[in-house]
Parts: C-alpha cells; sequence; structure tokens
C-alpha cells in the first residue's frame, strides 16, 4: 500500500468570508515547514495531503509543529466505492479487537455512515475470520472518512497537532527574549494565536557570558520550529546598565532597566514593523511583576500593546509547557541573564512612576545611550527548517 499523510486544519472552519485568506497562509506555511523534504502536496477542500514521499517520520514530526493544523493521519485513500472500500480496509493489519467509524462529508452519498461501517466491518471478518468486534472499547478503530470529492481516506490514528491559527495571520510582534523559561512559552503561544514572531535580547557583556546569548539563539531555534523564521535582536545593554548602577538608588534598579529595556524594544519593534510587545511575565512571581511594576513598566510604551500570555500561569502550568515544547532543558542552562547584573538586596515591589521618572532624570541624557545601543545591535537570522 502506498501511504498518504492527510492534513485538517483548525479554526479556520470558523473564519466565514475571510476563510480563503486563512487558508492561503497554512498552505504556505505547511510548504515551509516541508522544505528539503522530498514530498507532493495537494491542497484540497478542507484536507490536504502529502504523498509520494519517503521520509513519513520526518514529515509527521514537522507537521505537528505547524500552527493552524489541527491533526494529521497516515491513510489509504481509494475511490468512495463501497467495494473499493472495503477491498482497502481488509489490507490493514489489526491485532485484538476493532470497530470501524465512518464519517461523511459527502452527505449524498447512498449508504449510511452505520452501513458503510457495517459493510467494512464484515469484509474485515471475512478476511481475517479469527478478529472480533467491539464497538465499546476497541484495540483498533478503522476509520473511513468519505469526501465530496468521490474519494475516501482509510486511517487507523488522528496525530493530534499545535492547533491554533497560522502564523502571521495576526500581524507581527517583539518577543522580549531573556533566556529563561518564562519568555519562551510566551512566544510560543502568541504564535500559536497567529503572531510572526521577531525577538530582543539584552546582553550586558563581560558581566553576562557568550554563553548566555549563545543559550538565547538556541531557545529562539528551538521556537522557530513552530514560528518560522526569527530575526533575533541583540542588544549591547552594559553601558546603560552601568549607569543606572551608578546614578540611581539601588531599589529602584530593576524597575529603571525594564523601563529602558521597554524603550528600545519599542523602538526596535517599530524598525522591525511589529504591532505589539511580548514578553513572560507572570504576576507575582517576582519583585519586577507586581501589579505597581507592571504599571510603571507599562508607562513608557506609547504606540503599541505589551501581550504577557503566561500573566495568569503559576510556575508549573509554564514549567509543563517549556517541557512540552522543548524548551526547557535550554532555559534551565546556568547561564545568568542581564537582569541578575547588579541585582539589588531588596528592590521595590511597589515602584510608582512619580520616583521611577525621577530616578531617571538623575541620568542626565539619556537618549544617546538608547541610541547608541540600538546602533550597535547584532541581528541574527534563526530558521530551523
Amino acid at each position: 500500500m502506498n501511504n498518504i499523510i492527510i492534513i485538517r486544519y483548525a479554526e479556520l472552519y470558523l473564519k466565514g468570508k475571510n476563510r480563503g485568506f486563512f487558508e492561503k497562509l497554512l498552505m504556505e506555511n505547511i510548504r515551509k515547514c516541508l522544505k528539503g523534504i522530498d514530498c507532493k502536496i495537494m491542497f484540497g477542500r478542507s484536507r490536504y495531503e502529502v504523498y509520494d514521499y519517503t521520509d513519513e517520520a520526518e514529515i509527521l514530526f514537522r507537521l505537528q509543529k505547524v500552527f493552524g493544523i489541527h491533526s494529521v493521519s497516515v491513510a489509504q485513500k481509494c475511490r468512495a466505492d463501497i467495494d473499493e472500500i472495503c477491498k482497502t480496509v481488509q489490507q490493514y493489519y489489526i491485532s485484538g479487537t476493532f470497530k470501524v467509524c465512518t464519517n461523511r462529508a459527502d452527505k449524498m452519498y447512498p449508504l449510511t455512515s452505520v452501513e458503510v461501517s457495517a459493510k467494512a466491518g464484515g469484509a474485515i471478518l471475512e478476511a481475517h475470520p479469527k478478529l472480533k468486534v467491539d464497538v465499546h472499547d476497541p484495540q483498533t478503530i478503522i476509520n473511513i472518512d468519505i469526501r465530496e470529492d468521490g474519494f475516501a481516506y482509510i486511517f487507523k490514528d488522528k496525530i493530534a497537532c499545535a492547533g491554533g491559527m497560522p502564523v502571521g495571520s495576526a500581524g507581527k510582534g517583539l518577543l522580549l527574549l531573556s533566556g529563561g523559561l518564562d519568555s519562551p512559552v510566551a512566544g510560543y503561544m502568541m504564535a500559536k494565536r497567529g503572531l510572526k514572531l521577531n525577538a530582543i535580547h539584552f546582553h550586558s557583556y563581560p558581566y553576562t557570558s557568550e554563553k548566555a546569548k549563545q543559550k538565547v539563539i538556541d531557545l529562539a531555534e528551538i521556537l522557530s520550529e513552530y514560528t518560522g523564521s526569527i530575526d533575533l535582536t541583540c542588544i549591547p545593554f552594559t553601558k546603560i546598565q552601568e549607569e543606572i548602577h551608578k546614578c540611581c538608588s539601588s531599589n529602584y534598579m530593576i524597575t529603571i532597566v525594564r523601563r529602558f529595556m521597554m524603550r528600545i524594544a519599542e523602538k526596535v519593534a517599530k524598525l522591525d514593523n511589529c504591532g505589539c510587545l511580548i514578553n513572560g511575565e507572570s504576576l507575582g512571581q517576582v519583585a519586577s511583576q507586581t501589579l505597581q511594576s507592571i504599571t510603571v513598566t507599562n508607562d513608557i510604551v506609547k504606540t503599541m500593546p505589551i501581550f504577557r500570555p503566561c500573566i495568569g500561569m503559576d510556575k508549573q502550568e509554564i514549567i509543563d509547557i517549556a517541557l512540552k515544547i522543548k524548551t526547557y532543558d535550554t532555559s534551565i542552562l546556568p547561564y545568568e541573564d542581564c537582569c541578575t547584573v547588579f541585582l539589588p538586596d531588596s528592590p521595590v515591589t511597589k515602584p510608582t512612576i512619580k520616583r521611577a521618572e525621577y530616578e531617571e532624570k538623575r541620568l542626565g541624557d539619556f537618549d544617546k545611550l538608547i541610541a547608541e545601543a540600538i546602533d550597535n545591535r547584532e541581528i541574527i537570522h534563526i530558521e530551523k527548517f
């Protein structure tokens, strides 16, 4: 038997007159995902096919990470003739008990779903008389999907995929990628809702090592398996942090550092045509993530929203997603990021905008510091597939 892979999409059914836009984007993302693999792709009505391939395992591995795909199945395709269907199901290897389930997208088909299942089940028993049917708790399920184009798919399993919306369908956002557990998870969650991602990372060499920077590059590469290519902007942040350490009160250092990060991120987002910022903040997790701290940080960004998809999660929920998307082992590598540089003993947990602005005035003309950091940025293009 020559297998094909069926691709089923997720929420695109709900898009009404705009559905064509989402379908086209999903098709483009599937093509990019399978780039470099010897195969053919056919895009039909609500079912896409991959065929004439050799590396089935790699194709399934990649398709499971494409946002917008609900599930995939390795299947046989035949004419939607009941004799053809029965002949095809007889070729499947079945161990233990089984049942047959039929879906009829073609409501004009002359047999009901129950009748198709009964005839196919009878054909299986005719070819393998020692098998037994169990409609309540079968060990094997044979699925028959009769389509409107006169063909039928026969398959055993549905493999769950990433779901969500096609990347790029909701615009583009800039992810503040720190190297910890939270920010990669935040990026993953927003990409699942259709955002194309770029990323920004702040590094403070020599206080932070090149290994810390490489860790972030590695995280971006893992994310790119789900999001497609990512342009990672690396900002030299040492000079800014040294000035803050020298001029500002120690308990306000983290607050001022984060406000500077947001200033720079907003400017870079505009340069990259991004419409929002994304970070991994979780309410109350650390001193810089209290309601007051988030308010003072938000005050800096004037032209775009800041998305915080982890805001209501506890740490274990974030860890569970990090394990699922394979960023966990990289995120916990012991290389410190710039947020740990000059860390005060008692950071303020209830900062005010007025006090933050007062501390920043002690820095003098800090616009030059920001411009210099952006001018010296490094952009790394990351693309896994």
